[in-house]
């Protein structure tokens, strides 16, 4: 049974982490190469034109990765949940490596995206192990 208090507290905990971290790894260890390959990116104006399109994926990406949790995971300790944001990291963030193949973005960027993404989904996965329990189900005596 789903607990829905701790799923809505692994939410929030886990789009704390997504911003957190996506600013950590975007904002300041990737600027320099996003400065150095400027000329792949729209100009910063029209980037900031499209935030709210950002925080739309980021909610997307945080309800399925708890929900799944939630639905298989929940409740079986720190070593599953890192070894679930280890699988679901690379699950997600595969599309580095195709933005590369894709994409004239240096080798070194597209792997700092997989590395960052994977990561996050880690400290994720240790988040949920820590907040989500499923629900105590009520046994009739």
């Amino acid at each position: 049974m789903m607990n829905i208090k701790r799923l809505l507290l692994a939410m929030a905990a886990a789009y704390a982490i997504t911003y957190t971290s996506d600013f950590l790894v975007h904002g300041i260890w990737l600027y320099p190469d996003y400065q150095a390959a400027k000329s792949l990116w729209r100009p910063s104006a029209e980037m900031r034109s499209y935030q709210s399109w950002v925080y739309i994926a980021q909610i997307i990406s945080v309800t399925t990765f708890v929900l799944v949790w939630a639905m298989g995971f929940g409740g079986r300790g720190i070593a599953i949940g890192i070894v679930f944001g280890l699988l679901m990291g690379m699950s997600q963030h595969v599309w580095a490596i195709v933005n590369y193949i894709a994409m004239p973005v240096p080798g070194a960027l597209a792997a700092k995206w997989f590395v960052g993404g994977v990561g996050e989904a880690v400290v994720q996965g240790i988040a949920m192990s820590l907040i989500y329990k499923p629900a105590q189900s009520r046994t009739a005596l």
